[in-house]
């Protein structure tokens, strides 16, 4: 069978369609066992390879291939979706807290007089302190500047000169890192980044996923912020540096294990529920009021709230409002990325948290589609971490 004929955006529609069915009902519908070896990674989130190359011949050729039509193996898909730019990993994928001290262990360390340069260190544990406090994930280069400066000027190396700028880039190089809002190609870290980054003023921030990551699991917390000190502070972070960002022993106690396992667990067993619901095909009914709709999952909505911490889970959110509802909780409201009224998945993999500013934005603002897109990108990898673990 001829697989050449796959193209990116033909995989990407297969993926979109098993995040719109669900895992369990896309490979019933059709006909693919669980994958047991390679499983395609993307957005934060793990799939059957061989399920989703089939599929995706579907969108080129109209018809999909059933599983005994083609190979699953390293010749044929493995290396097919390699060709168009996708991950795919062997056997059990890596826990997203294995995968983030991997990454840390693999930053290039650039050395000065007084030892190991700390900008990228500092860097990360600024980024750490905002999702601890659930701050929006990115921020906008100029203000990031100038906080990072103070904290370089401070806390580098004494003959360091406060330069973000190059941590800013360099990072963005990994996965831990984003930049969004930008035109071209990313620069280099070590050429002259200013000009670009001035006149782009995009966003930055940590990954979804680490993100995420960060401020829902104390444990992988304290060891991210252990490993960077070892590795660039010899062992001993100062602790006013921890204060200024945010992540003293004080303030780490939000996120600490003891007080999030029950919100995870609150969050898997609602996630559980809702996947029975569909098997049971509960999803596909519809209520009657003045007109017929498709039923509504509070549990879906329960979990988001959850996920979210009380906070706006737009990453381009410009300031949530200080309010409360009469009951005392934040002011938001659970988003269907994909309208339910059009038959969207009722599954927080598909809903967002939104204060009421994001939420009119995505509704009725100009750049509501272009926000759309990048509110499913943030739901898909926010859920991906949460159940990852499990």
């Amino acid at each position: 069978m001829d697989l050449s004929v796959v193209t990116r955006e033909a995989v990407l529609k297969a993926i979109a369609e098993c995040d719109e069915l669900g895992r369990r009902r896309f490979l019933d519908h059709y006909g693919f066992d669980p994958a047991r070896q390679y499983f395609l990674y993307h957005d934060g989130l793990y799939y059957d390879s061989k399920a989703i190359v089939g599929v995706a011949y579907r969108y080129v050729t109209g018809r999909p291939l059933t599983a005994d039509q083609f190979s699953g193996g390293r010749q044929t898909v493995v290396r097919l979706l390699g060709r168009l730019g996708f991950d795919v990993v062997n056997d059990e994928p890596a826990s997203p807290r294995r995968r983030l001290i991997e990454i840390f262990e693999t930053l290039r360390i650039a050395s000065t007089a007084d030892g190991p340069a700390r900008h990228q260190p500092i860097t990360l544990l600024w980024a750490f302190g905002r999702a601890v406090h659930r701050r929006p994930r990115l921020a906008p280069w100029r203000g990031v500047h100038a906080e990072l400066r103070g904290l370089m000027r401070e806390y580098g190396q004494p003959n360091s000169r406060p330069t973000p700028e190059f941590p800013i880039i360099a990072l963005a190089h990994t996965d831990l890192w984003e930049l969004h809002g930008h035109i071209g190609a990313v620069p280099a870290a070590h050429g002259k980044p200013i000009p670009w980054l001035e006149e782009q003023d995009p966003h930055c921030g940590l990954n979804t996923w680490v993100y995420e990551l960060i401020a829902s699991n104390g444990s992988a917390l304290t060891e991210s912020v252990a490993a960077l000190g070892e590795r660039f502070f010899e062992g001993a972070l100062p602790d006013a540096l921890l204060r200024e960002v945010g992540l003293s022993q004080t303030k780490r106690t939000v996120t600490s294990p003891a007080a999030r396992p029950s919100h995870l667990e609150t969050y898997l067993r609602l996630c559980r529920a809702i996947e029975a619901a569909e098997e049971r095909g509960d999803h596909d009914r519809t209520s009657t009021t003045a007109r017929e709709q498709p039923v509504r999952s509070s549990a879906a909505v329960k979990a988001v709230l959850i996920r979210s911490g009380g906070q706006c889970e737009s990453p381009l959110c410009t300031g949530q409002p200080n309010d409360t509802n009469k009951n005392g909780d934040p002011l938001l409201e659970v988003d269907h990325v994909h309208d339910r009224a059009m038959w969207g998945r009722d599954h927080p993999i598909q809903m967002i948290a939104l204060c009421p500013n994001c939420h009119a934005v995505k509704t009725r603002g100009r750049k509501g589609e272009h926000l759309r897109e990048i509110l499913l990108s943030e739901a898909r990898a926010r859920h991906a971490t949460w159940v990852s673990p499990a």
